[in-house]
């Protein structure tokens, strides 16, 4: 590596590079051991750059971090001098060769739906997470050339084959390179057919998944999403589903999602629907996010932060119908619907930072707060996946009630998607407004400004009333109110101080261990019994361990806050309510009674 002062680069004289990359592997080692051949060039200097995010996943990752053995040589294997010049950057002086080849290792170890993972079983990896672009080159087609470690391994990806080429596939330029995430391994393939259009399911791990089950109502999800929309913008679609240890998570692609889901996750009902919910999710961002997207992510900049006050509607919109889809689909029925959405609600309406950040500012600081959780978040901050959620379902309803449910929140959709999904335009929130506007006839700018530009409480029983539901808590059950939360890991470990409670007040943070009330030994697991003994407005004295020293406070305690909200149905609702729930989610109150 030769250490000197980084030239500055024009963009290349040629427009008809040749860029075909080999990836091996390592697996034993977590390694895969990349070439980049680039044939063609035509400049002094050759500038590569390493993606520090990928699209669907809002937090700098800096996967330039994993790189290592980085040389460039020329075709004939004469080392050619290269420099560092940024934390994503790599300069090569060229001397004139016309074929250029650049050799990196990339460390391979992290499981996830946004990140690589190598070892003895598979290989999987994101394309932002593993190559290399060239700017002024982002169109150009890419080859991929995979040499797997196992000759009984095979490749699963969106990307088309190459005719003559063994494992190798194409891609029209660096942008679905990046969408187009691969699969390496001796997974199991299930291939079935939807609208006319071929699927492809790839299940990697072992687990209790049962894949019949899960590829029928898959099917039905497809179809009712297709519906929705009117059509399947693509001829083939891939879904790789990881079974993994515990993790959890989703990441869309055009022509293809990730999923990642516990391995013994699926013999319990619930945990099956909340499996279903991630791939209605996953599958409906193939238009809303891929194709529907707002202005700011019209093209992507791989090397900083994008901002937009928009990611409400793209995941908090695709979080609503995840749930109402499957209830569509007959995946699971309106009672199912009905936890499924109270699950969502609880836990916006037991998080403080509702209160204090608006929807749009968590869309925009996606890249600072919602992937960097630190002991304050709960209290300062609100996910733009849960809020957002919360706000399409009120949205939905408001719709319907101006409209005499003549239209909803789905003619939103179809709209977004014929004047900008198809071209793929990207949108501005003052466009995004006129569409709403347009579709329900009329004004939503206070609804906007109160809730997703403010942090008014959301009037969820105004809402839901005229569908015959309401919000239900549990707040005469609850013992006074302290104000924390503990690690259900780490035993009497605080986990969370609420903002303004009197445990706050006392003294008390996160990480302290709770030891005893008025000196007598209390466990996480009695907590609320033993605040049971006690009255709002009684003083208690906690003991717990701050930083290893022992110290007593004294706490007054509060009133009871609710720890569980639920929806439920009106216990008797006008004709009007049960043909609104009805128009709405395709069922009866007397079925949600039951």
């Amino acid at each position: 590596m030769t250490q000197t002062t980084p030239v500055r680069v024009q963009p290349p004289s040629q427009q008809t590079a040749n860029l075909r990359y080999r990836v091996a592997m390592q697996p034993t080692a977590h390694l895969f051991d990349v070439t980049l051949h680039l044939s063609e060039w035509k400049d002094d200097l050759l500038e590569l750059r390493f993606p520090v995010w990928t699209p669907g996943s809002y937090l700098v990752r800096e996967y330039a971090k994993h790189l290592q053995d980085f040389s460039a040589t020329t075709r004939s294997h004469q080392q050619l001098s290269w420099r560092k010049v940024s934390k994503n950057s790599w300069q090569i002086d060229t001397e004139g060769a016309s074929e250029i080849e650049v050799r990196y290792r990339m460390f391979a170890n992290e499981l996830t739906v946004r990140t690589n993972h190598l070892d003895t079983t598979h290989g999987y990896f994101n394309g932002a997470a593993l190559f290399f672009f060239v700017p002024g080159w982002e169109n150009s087609p890419v080859e991929v050339t995979i040499v797997p470690p196992d000759p009984n391994w095979t490749v699963a990806t969106a990307l088309p084959s190459v005719p003559g080429k063994p494992l190798t596939y194409r891609s029209p330029d660096f942008d679905t390179l990046v969408d187009s995430p691969f699969e390496i391994g001796t997974h199991q393939l299930y291939s079935f057919e939807v609208e006319g259009k071929d699927h492809d399911l790839v299940v990697w791990g072992r687990g209790n998944f049962d894949a019949k089950a899960a590829i029928a109502d898959t099917k039905k999800i497809i179809h009712t999403e297709a519906q929705l929309f009117g059509e399947l913008p693509y001829d083939r679609y891939l879904f790789i589903l990881h079974l993994s240890a515990s993790g959890y998570g989703g990441l869309e692609h055009k022509d293809s999602c990730s999923l990642n889901y516990p391995r013994l996750g699926f013999g319990d009902r619930d945990k099956y629907h909340r499996f279903m919910q991630l791939v209605a999710h996953e599958f409906f961002h193939l238009w809303n996010v891929k194709r529907i997207r707002p202005k700011a992510l019209e093209k992507f900049n791989y090397e900083r932060e994008v901002y937009t006050t928009s990611l409400w509607f793209c995941e908090g919109v695709t979080s609503y119908y995840d749930i109402l889809l499957p209830l569509r689909a007959g995946v699971y029925d309106g009672k199912a619907f009905l936890k499924g959405l109270s699950n969502d609600l609880n836990r916006y309406l037991t998080t403080p930072g509702r209160k204090v950040q608006p929807l749009g500012e968590s869309s925009f600081d996606a890249w600072i707060k919602l992937y960097r959780r630190d002991a304050n978040s709960d209290n300062a901050q609100i996910s733009y996946y849960l809020k957002g959620a919360v706000v399409a379902l009120m949205l939905d309803l408001e719709i319907r009630q101006v409209t005499k449910n003549q239209r909803s929140l789905d003619d939103v959709m179809r709209q977004m998607w014929q004047q900008f999904g198809k071209d793929e335009i990207g949108y501005s929130p003052s466009q995004l407004r006129q569409v709403i506007e347009s579709v329900a006839g009329c004004d939503f700018g206070d609804f906007l400004h109160h809730y997703i530009h403010g942090t008014r409480e959301l009037p969820l029983d105004e809402y839901l009333a005229p569908f015959g539901l309401k919000v239900e808590s549990d707040r005469g059950k609850q013992p006074p109110f302290l104000g924390v939360r503990f690690n259900s890991d780490q035993g009497n470990t605080v986990q969370f101080v609420e903002f303004d409670s009197p445990a706050q007040k006392a003294g008390i943070d996160t990480g302290d261990e709770i030891l005893a009330i008025d000196g007598l030994r209390v466990s996480a697991s009695q907590w609320n019994d033993r605040l049971k003994d006690f009255s709002p407005g009684d003083t208690v004295d906690i003991s717990f361990f701050h930083q290893d020293e022992l110290r007593t406070v004294p706490v007054t305690l509060g009133k009871p806050h609710p720890s569980r909200y639920k929806l439920v149905p009106l216990e008797k609702p006008t004709p009007q309510q049960q043909d609104n729930l009805e128009r709405w989610l395709g069922v009866s109150v007397e079925t949600l009674q039951k």
